[in-house]
């Protein structure tokens, strides 16, 4: 059995689970997500805990079963807590700023590249070089920052672009000199 499926996710206070059908409607201090589950998949609410079983031990059912157990803790760290990936620029001339909602960075392209956000992320720097991706939906979250990371990534000569904190670049090293 998934030994990640099989563990129960304790609901923290203020966060309210309805199960109707094959639909999951978490709520929470910071919003409201819902996930449609598998067939085979059955998700029940017992007291202050979720458990996620399935109905067989097909291949698809046992991929299934942990995934949606992972989703569901997702969904209710998101709508207690809420997630946040940051990113540093690193560059020369590199800076990010806010115009409204929408994030401006400058990237050494003839044009700054601006960010508009989708609905429930919020973008925020943190000085020039910092920006942070905060939400409710882990997925959405990290598919921000990776669209982002994606405008300018680092490149291994120098390091210079987008990374996320605490990413190692791993550096090549130049042209050799002499004949």
């Amino acid at each position: 059995m998934s030994r990640i499926g099989r563990k129960p996710i304790p609901l923290p206070k203020g966060v309210d689970v309805k199960i109707e059908g094959k639909e999951v409607t978490v709520k929470g201090a910071k919003g409201s997500l819902k996930f449609g589950v598998l067939p085979d998949i059955s998700v029940e609410l017992d007291g202050e805990i979720i458990v996620v079983t399935r109905a067989n031990d097909e291949k698809r059912n046992r991929a299934a079963h942990g995934m949606t157990r992972a989703i569901l803790n997702n969904m209710v760290v998101g709508v207690s807590q809420g997630f946040e990936r940051a990113l540093e620029i690193i560059g020369v001339g590199y800076r990010a700023q806010m115009q409204g909602k929408n994030l401006v960075l400058a990237l050494g392209f003839s044009h700054p590249v601006e960010v508009e956000p989708p609905a429930g992320i919020e973008l925020a720097i943190d000085g020039p070089t910092k920006v942070i991706v905060r939400g409710i939906d882990r997925q959405l979250v990290g598919q921000v920052a990776a669209n982002i990371r994606g405008y300018r990534p680092p490149e291994p000569y120098k390091g210079k672009g987008i990374r996320y904190v605490g990413e190692y670049v791993i550096r090549k090293a130049g042209k050799a000199g002499g004949k």
